[in-house]
């Protein structure tokens, strides 16, 4: 976190501080854009119906000014208060991110999507960061003559690449078989950016489609010149409520940990239900999944379980643990304990050091 947060503070972003309460009322307003809809709450001693904050970007649009002549460029650092991904008890859990939000051009945009690369790099040497387009889906269902009650369903098919459902629901509705084939292209396109845009070029069939593929195109330039990664890929089922979300939108993945670690992208519409005129970006690092892939993957708790006894003098224990940690982690107990688990296992006696053997 103290990498993320030096790489933030590197261009320009100064830190967020919120409360750990907000007013019930901002988030059941907002209901929809929260990743559950449960949130703990509980009256102060004003009568006020209060809420341990289970998202930090409402309460940064809330709190920030309305400018779309100034940006306003912030980093947080901050516990936010959810259910568990087993669904059955509240978590305290840890996230970091950064929003922009004010006169977002070209430059700005391009600047949050690095960051988001960048993060993820810091991460690991492994890492993928997937864009998507909302203004592209919504100008492809509005040009093949989609209706608001049927564009959820087709999103849904869009974001699972359920081609056959897709296809049925074509047929339900009426559209084209040309329609059909390009929602089936857009739900199965993925890959790196370079050999997938021209499948992208293909599926384009309006002013708001090519404009949307447009920005694509300069946004990828700009990062790539701004020093990210090759590991950027187009992924059209990575989508977002329409309510909020209105442009660039994106997820990232590291190696190893199955579901995305970091989402954001444009989200304007947000900013017009707060009364706001300003544009924004911004992206979520969710923390927690790091620990837990970590917490699973380790094999053992310790490098060296080091073992001594009430005989053995404590300044030379301090410097054999003193030079063991140079380049291991270390346990010192005094008996072996039954739940650590460790690669090696010495003891300390009589002045000299002794290995017992590997774990057993």
């Amino acid at each position: 976190m103290m990498n993320l947060r030096a790489l933030y503070r590197r261009y320009g972003y100064a830190q967020y501080k919120m409360s750990k309460f907000e007013e019930y009322d901002l988030y059941v307003r907002n209901k929809s854009f929260l990743a559950s809809e449960h949130i703990i709450t509980f009256t102060d001693l004003s009568g006020r119906l209060l809420a341990l904050k289970p998202d930090v970007t409402l309460s940064i649009v809330k709190n920030t000014k309305d400018c779309d002549e100034t940006l306003y460029k912030y980093f947080y650092n901050e516990n936010v208060y959810r259910i568990s991904h087993t669904g059955h008890e509240f978590k305290e859990r840890m996230q970091v991110g950064l929003e922009c939000i004010g006169d977002i051009d070209l430059y700005s945009m391009s600047e949050v999507i690095m960051l988001a690369d960048k993060s993820l790099q810091t991460i690991s040497g492994s890492t993928s960061l997937d864009l998507s387009h909302m203004g592209f889906l919504s100008g492809l269902l509005e040009h093949l003559g989609v209706t608001e009650a049927q564009k959820g369903p087709l999103v849904r098919c869009v974001s699972e690449k359920n081609a056959p459902e897709i296809e049925k629901l074509g047929a339900q509705y009426g559209l084209g078989g040309d329609a059909v084939e390009k929602l089936m292209k857009l739900a199965a396109l993925y890959g790196p950016f370079e050999t997938s845009v021209p499948v992208l070029r293909e599926i384009s069939c309006c002013e708001k489609t090519d404009e949307a593929l447009g920005e694509l195109e300069r946004v990828y330039e700009t990062v790539r010149a701004l020093g990210a990664s090759g590991g950027i890929c187009l992924d059209f089922s990575i989508v977002n409520d329409m309510n909020y979300y209105n442009g660039i939108i994106f997820q990232g993945f590291v190696d190893g940990i199955p579901t995305g670690i970091l989402s954001g992208g444009r989200y304007d519409n947000l900013m017009r239900q707060f009364g706001k005129a300003a544009g924004a970006i911004g992206f979520a690092v969710y923390i927690d999944l790091l620990e837990r892939f970590e917490e699973e993957k380790r094999d053992y708790d310790v490098d060296v379980l080091l073992l001594y006894d009430d005989t053995t003098d404590a300044a030379a224990l301090a410097r054999t643990v003193k030079e063991l940690s140079g380049l291991y982690s270390v346990r010192a107990c005094r008996g072996k304990p039954d739940a650590v688990k460790y690669r090696q296992l010495m003891q300390l006696k009589d002045g000299r050091l002794e290995t017992i053997g590997p774990n057993a």
